[in-house]
């Protein structure tokens, strides 16, 4: 079975994560989006964990549905019917690992899978007296990333660890402030237990292919989503049967008719693509921030060096060298943001989402609109600018002024036609 799945979000209990972010108004956003697996997140959480209890039911394939959905205020989401089987959850958390090793303090995050809340439960309990699982959906644990690695192996052996967005600078396997040279060097001897890695928002398969050591690895792509309009907007597309062992066997053996292509942001609209400073307005590509020394011309603080720059650190291939067969990808861009442009309106505002929801009625979900709807189709229902935005995507002819220091890339789909003058720091992609 063909289906989109999203393994990384948060629960309303993480630090910055919206009050919205709740078993019921996820199932109704995941059917929105086009998604049929969501990640829970935050399972390490006491609370969050007590109310997965008391709303999923497991299918008995590992994964768990809502038995009884309770529709959200929003009229918007009213609007939608749903049924428990549109929507199943697997056990999912992230941790954040704070700790010093071979002379610096390492900062990384760990995304973990479990196939049922025993699993949960035996991870949380060896977890329960190294820190404290209330503070945080996301906790953070003063544990060697390897030691914890032991930890899942020793009491909760059906469990998956993935090293989550790999690549961001302040917390990740790779980070430039807090990370390691290679995945040996963090888990040594326990490395072969590691067999997907999470690429993030910032950088997409092209430029981990860059690294020959990644090459034995699945790279998978989640949305890492605070707020329910923003799950999906990265996510993997599997062709397998509708089960934990079914989704885990695709990471580790990824056949092309089993794990069929990521979704991916152009990864210069990931906070943390470029170098640069946000407080000075400062944007470098890596070549001016070794010309400049790695300080900020404006302030002479140290910039914050971003993923690409990173990449291009451990790379041992040029961008455009062939790798072996790989997961293919999408490059898409979340379709409220299309539809801003093309009304030339903030992507969350009102008169977007009244678009935004007239299309998901009448042509399907998201997904589905952005990859398959014929572009005739969707100027039925809305302005000619939406769906020539879609078919630009499609071609990848997008005009981006890249992230950095933690500020979003912003994307101009229309730039090329109204010959609008590009900054210096933009990038053409075709």
């Amino acid at each position: 079975m063909k289906f989109v799945a999203d393994l990384h979000l948060h629960s309303k209990f993480s630090r910055a994560t919206s009050k919205d972010m709740t078993f019921d108004t996820l199932a109704y956003w995941a059917k929105i989006k086009g998604i049929k697996v969501l990640g829970t997140g935050d399972f390490t959480h006491p609370e969050w964990l007590f109310l997965a209890k008391q709303k999923l039911v497991p299918n008995g394939q590992g994964l768990f549905y809502l038995e009884k959905i309770i529709p959200p205020d929003d009229p918007f989401l009213k609007s939608f019917k749903i049924s428990p089987d549109d929507v199943l959850f697997m056990l999912t958390t992230e941790i954040s690992f704070i700790y010093s090793k071979k002379g610096r303090v390492r900062k990384i995050h760990l995304l973990i899978l479990a196939p049922d809340f025993e699993t949960a439960e035996a991870l949380n309990n060896s977890l329960s007296g190294i820190g404290n699982l209330h503070s945080d959906g996301r906790p953070i644990l003063g544990l060697d990333a390897k030691e914890f690695l032991k930890k899942v192996i020793r009491y909760a052996p059906q469990a998956v660890v993935i090293p989550a967005h790999i690549w961001t600078p302040w917390f990740s396997l790779f980070g430039a402030n807090s990370g390691f040279n290679s995945i040996e060097e963090c888990f040594e001897e326990l490395t072969p237990h590691i067999f997907a890695l999470e690429t993030g928002l910032s950088s997409d398969p092209p430029m981990n292919w860059r690294l020959s050591a990644l090459d034995k690895y699945t790279l998978v792509s989640n949305s890492d989503a605070h707020s329910p309009s923003r799950i999906g907007r990265e996510a993997n597309v599997f062709n397998t049967t509708l089960s934990y062992k079914g989704i885990i066997k695709a990471l580790k053996q990824p056949l092309p008719d089993r794990f069929l292509y990521t979704i991916e942001f152009f990864p210069e609209e990931g906070k943390y693509h470029y170098d640069g400073h946000r407080h000075c307005q400062v944007i470098f590509s890596p070549e001016e921030t070794k010309q400049h020394r790695y300080l900020c011309p404006r302030c002479g603080k140290k910039l914050t060096i971003g993923v690409l720059h990173r990449v291009e650190e451990l790379a041992d291939r040029k961008p455009d060298e062939n790798p072996p067969p790989k997961v293919p990808f999408l490059h898409l861009i979340p379709l409220n943001e299309i539809i801003g442009q093309a009304l030339g309106k903030s992507a969350e505002s009102r008169s977007v989402w009244e678009v935004y929801f007239r299309l998901i009625h009448e042509l399907g979900n998201e997904h589905r609109i952005l990859t398959e709807v014929p572009l005739d189709q969707v100027s039925h229902f809305a302005p000619p600018l939406v769906s020539r935005g879609i078919e630009r995507m499609r071609q990848g002819k997008v005009t981006i002024v890249p992230g950095h220091d933690g500020v979003y890339g912003k994307i101009n789909l229309f730039a090329e036609e109204n010959n609008q003058p590009e900054e210096p720091s933009q990038l053409k992609l075709f």
